[in-house]
């Protein structure tokens, strides 16, 4: 399942928000997650008291089969849905306190998204793109340029830069996601199946570039239904009817079971 979703512009100050080092708490820590969706009669419980920390640093895979949960657990982390009843604790503040303009600036400043269907805007170009969310963040021109560029480079795309989206492969649109996910240098990257729509190498290349950003710091949490791509993160959390029925951390990443 793939979401669309709209970068928020934000233009008052808003209070600083705590960091998780200033008040002990894990970067992302969810206490009883529950999410219903009332379908008339029969209401759909899409998560059951679901339990999880995430800390600083992690390269998490969250994998699940069709309908287990696993995009609902993301939207949830990523702000983009709201829990029918729990706790979700952001970076230490707890999210349902925040103002919608709090959690307008936390997707845009604190948060990096990446998804299966790329969602680029065609008439741009793929610097343009980058620059997206700098430019709802209020950054000027120059320094949206710069760094947008930059995450390019990071993608291995810089020579891309006035390219349109019609011009690139799939994989290479998805590097494009991805650096569009780095610019503004999240807390976390949340990547929901970014590599359903890809062939099996380019796909497993697009995985090889975020091991390569997890291994300097970044936090991933990596959504997906392959037992492949999950294997190849140290840890995976795995949703089976909206429940969680392994946290596991692995010795050896990219082992075979």
């Amino acid at each position: 399942m793939s979401a669309v979703f709209k970068f928020e512009a934000w233009r008052e100050a808003e209070p600083v928000v705590p960091t998780a080092a200033a008040t002990g708490k894990s970067l992302i820590q969810l206490e009883r997650i529950t999410k219903t969706y009332d379908s008339g009669e029969n209401a759909v419980q899409a998560l059951r008291g679901v339990d999880l920390r995430i800390e600083r640093g992690e390269f998490v895979s969250i994998i699940g089969p069709s309908g287990s949960g696993k995009s609902t657990l993301m939207h949830i982390l990523g702000c983009l849905d709201s829990p029918s009843e729990g706790r979700y604790w952001l970076d230490g503040e707890d999210v349902a306190s925040m103002s919608a303009r709090a959690l307008a600036r936390v997707r845009n400043q604190k948060l990096g998204f990446v998804f299966q269907t790329f969602n680029l805007l065609p008439r741009a170009t793929i610097l343009k793109n980058v620059e997206l969310p700098l430019l709802y963040a209020g950054i000027d021109s120059d320094e949206r340029r710069t760094r947008a560029f930059e995450a390019l480079k990071r993608v291995g795309l810089a020579e891309r830069a006035k390219h349109r989206p019609s011009q690139l492969s799939g994989g290479q649109r998805q590097r494009v996601a991805i650096a569009r996910a780095l610019v503004n240098e999240p807390s976390m990257i949340l990547a929901d199946e970014p590599t359903g729509n890809l062939d099996q190498k380019t796909g497993s290349d697009i995985i090889k570039l975020f091991e390569e950003f997890a291994s300097s710091g970044q936090t991933i949490i990596l959504v997906t239904h392959d037992p492949g791509i999950a294997r190849r993160t140290p840890r995976r959390v795995k949703i089976v009817d909206g429940v969680i029925v392994d946290n596991d951390t692995l010795d050896e990443p990219g082992a075979e079971e």
